[in-house]
């Protein structure tokens, strides 16, 4: 079959693996109809994720159907169509029983797949714990509406639940791609008064607000975005703040448009230490919550898309084959084009 594999520090190549067997009772083996790229694969590429171990197949966002399962899976069933979490957990452990998937023991567990086990850029794919980390899609959910279930939809929903949103609160998205504007998407849910977007880039903001996800845009470097900020929240700052750029100066950003004892939710994979600059915040009685996403709402996301209320298929700006892929790397990681996702298809 064909499979993307990271071979080392910036290089991914496109190969020909042998198919995947069941190796464990709770396994089960899906045919992947749907794969994309994310940022945490240009993370890995560029060396970035120490855990990631050289020889694996890429991809942890992908679909697909159901052919064979271990003799322990009860919940799936041969020719399911399934959204594949992130995370692959256990469901038994000390941090899986309280819900922090990400954390899982199992030497399986948490952020696997395409990271220390083989993941979804492939033709077909090995699944661990299959009852836990596959969501069954509904008739009326179309492969593209159901693509993000399992990583960035779920990342979007995990953050906006750590914001600590209210009714009327005012929040601040820090970056507008494919994350920010699930984060969005997810923040829409509470009901916000508004929902402030940042990001340089213009055509992004644009999406955003097109889309029903932002009600303000604004770009920094061409405006004082803290001083609008401070202007659209009574002097105060946001309430809640989540950072999803990951970028050399947004970590700062985000505390800074953050009212006193608001939240700030780092949503971002970072590729460089911050600094922590507590004299500077000292009164501001800030909380600060971290990734990585626990993905264990697959469920209420599924049903939320459902039933119309979530959508994030807009993200798909480009399809093509899994044979051309490493072209789509090219174009993703470089941003050649407009490019939100790709929808690859094996």
């Amino acid at each position: 079959m064909l499979a993307v594999v990271y071979v080392g520090r910036e290089n991914v190549t496109l190969q020909t693996r042998e198919r995947p067997v069941i190796q464990d009772k709770e396994d089960a083996i899906v045919k992947v109809t749907l794969t994309t790229i994310c940022s945490s694969d240009i993370h890995i590429k560029h060396g970035a994720v120490p855990r990631a171990v050289p020889g694996v197949i890429l991809g942890h966002e992908f679909i697909g159907t159901v052919t064979e399962t271990g003799e322990a899976v009860k919940q799936i069933k041969p020719g399911d169509r399934v959204a594949v979490n992130v995370e692959t957990f256990c469901g038994e452990c000390f941090y899986c029983k309280r819900g922090f998937v990400n954390n899982c023991t199992n030497e399986n567990g948490g952020w696997a797949l395409g990271c220390r086990i083989d993941g979804g850029q492939a033709e077909y794919v090995r699944i661990p714990f299959a009852d836990n980390t596959l969501t069954a899609i509904p008739e009326n959910v179309t492969d593209e509406q159901a693509l993000f279930t399992g990583d960035i939809l779920s990342t979007g929903y995990w953050a906006a639940k750590l914001g600590e949103l209210k009714p009327a609160d005012t929040a601040v998205v820090i970056g507008a791609g494919p994350t920010g504007l699930c984060t969005m998407m997810c923040a829409r849910l509470y009901s916000p008064s508004k929902i402030i977007a940042l990001d340089t880039d213009r055509k992004r903001l644009e999406t955003a607000k097109e889309q029903g996800l932002a009600d303000i845009i604004l770009s920094p470097g061409r405006e004082d975005v803290v001083k609008r900020i401070l202007e659209e929240t009574h002097g105060r700052g946001a309430d809640a703040v989540f950072e999803a750029a990951g970028g050399s100066d947004t970590f700062e950003l985000a505390w800074k448009t953050a009212r006193p004892n608001a939240v700030v939710v780092v949503v971002a994979m970072y590729e460089e230490d911050q600094i922590l600059p507590l004299p500077q915040m000292y009164g501001k009685n800030l909380t600060f919550k971290t990734g990585g996403v626990d993905g264990s709402d697959c469920q209420e996301i599924m049903d939320l898309i459902a039933c119309g209320r979530l959508d994030p298929s807009f993200l798909i700006t480009h399809r093509c084959r899994l044979e051309e892929i490493m072209g789509a790397y090219d174009i993703f990681e470089n941003k050649r084009e407009d490019v939100l996702k790709f929808a690859v298809k094996p």
